[in-house]
């Protein structure tokens, strides 16, 4: 017989310890990002929101404000059988999991992405969308518009097109600007 193996709680674990523990994608509600963030470290766990600094635009003024890299999701650190204080989190919808239990992150995607978000290197978030997919471009004049991505590159290259003839038309916007639809 062997004994059943100890969970530690969350909130007791060491420094040395929470570093060997592995990374999880937490899904959050709309724009709860930094809620999620906050609940998380009031809870001690070691938690990574990324963000990146953009201008916002109202009526009357504009303002910079740091938006989420990966909007919907923050990253933690814990314990895959100690879920129940992540999952408990308002705004947390749920932990990215394969076959129902937590998908781990490897470290060294979560260390590429600190590294990049502490260096001075400009950088633009880009949804993983490939050539032949239908996207929805998110800002400027076009914004709404869906059409398939033909050509990506820092400019991005869509058809619109009305199947019915069999006509289209092809324009390129910022790459920056289109989002899988």
């Amino acid at each position: 017989m062997h004994p059943e193996p100890q969970i530690i709680p969350t909130h007791a674990i060491d420094a040395a310890t929470e570093e060997r523990l592995p990374w999880f994608a937490v899904w959050t509600r709309s724009r709860h990002e930094q809620v999620v963030r906050e609940q998380l470290q009031k809870k001690h766990v070691d938690v990574f929101l990324p963000t990146v600094t953009r201008w916002s635009r109202w009526k009357d003024r504009k303002k910079k404000i740091d938006w989420p890299l990966f909007p919907g999701y923050c990253f933690a650190r814990f314990d895959p059988r100690e879920r129940l204080p992540i999952l408990t989190c308002t705004g947390v919808v749920s932990i990215i999991s394969f076959e129902s239990e937590p998908a781990p992150i490897p470290e060294h995607e979560i260390d590429g992405i600190r590294r990049l978000i502490e260096s001075d290197l400009a950088f633009d978030p880009c949804p993983m969308i490939r050539e032949g997919m239908m996207v929805e471009v998110a800002h400027g004049p076009l914004k709404g518009v869906i059409g398939r991505l033909v050509r990506k590159s820092e400019k991005a290259r869509l058809i619109l097109s009305v199947d019915l003839i069999g006509q289209g038309v092809s324009v390129e916007v910022d790459a920056a600007d289109v989002r899988p639809y």
